[in-house]
């Protein structure tokens, strides 16, 4: 098992356009992923905002309800129009008596490819081999189970119309 970083792929039955918008224009990941977030995505920008459920999934909104209002900071590292969208965030970081800006943050990279009349979105999360060991293997852990369900999420906003 790679200790450092998550891999998941899904095909979305959706042009590449599509997707890219539902995952660069922050008020429609917000919708999916579950967090309202303040601001657009620009690159080389910090983006701030808070946990609010997903409004595509009403049995993982109520997982998310306990974490409503909790803050989320994001770092917009770079944006290639509709091939490639990356993020830096403190993974899992969930412990409001916890500072995690003293932490190395992990790279979210979201690469997008035509796949017949869809779209193979590729979603890695690498930098865990920095996070701290007294909580790494649960950070891993966590953010796995984590983008299998933001695939599903992103897949069910899409599917949306």
């Amino acid at each position: 098992m790679n200790t450092d970083g998550i891999k998941k792929q899904i095909l979305l039955a959706a042009p590449r356009s599509k997707v890219w918008k539902a995952i660069t224009n922050s008020s429609e990941f917000g919708a999916w992923f579950g967090m309202k977030l303040e601001g657009p995505f620009i690159a080389g920008q910090t983006i701030k905002g808070t946990i609010a459920p997903t409004q595509v999934d009403p049995e993982v909104a109520k997982l998310q309800e306990p974490h409503t209002g909790k803050p989320v900071e994001m770092f917009v590292d770079s944006i290639v129009p509709e091939t490639k969208f990356c993020l830096k965030w403190h993974p899992f970081a969930i412990d409001p008596k916890v500072d995690y800006s003293k932490e190395p943050m992990t790279l979210i990279t979201f690469t997008l490819e035509e796949q017949g009349t869809g779209t193979l979105l590729t979603i890695t999360e690498t930098g865990f081999d920095k996070i701290p060991i007294s909580r790494r293997a649960e950070a891993l852990k966590a953010n796995d189970g984590g983008w299998a369900h933001q695939c599903i999420l992103l897949q069910k906003y899409l599917s949306r119309g």
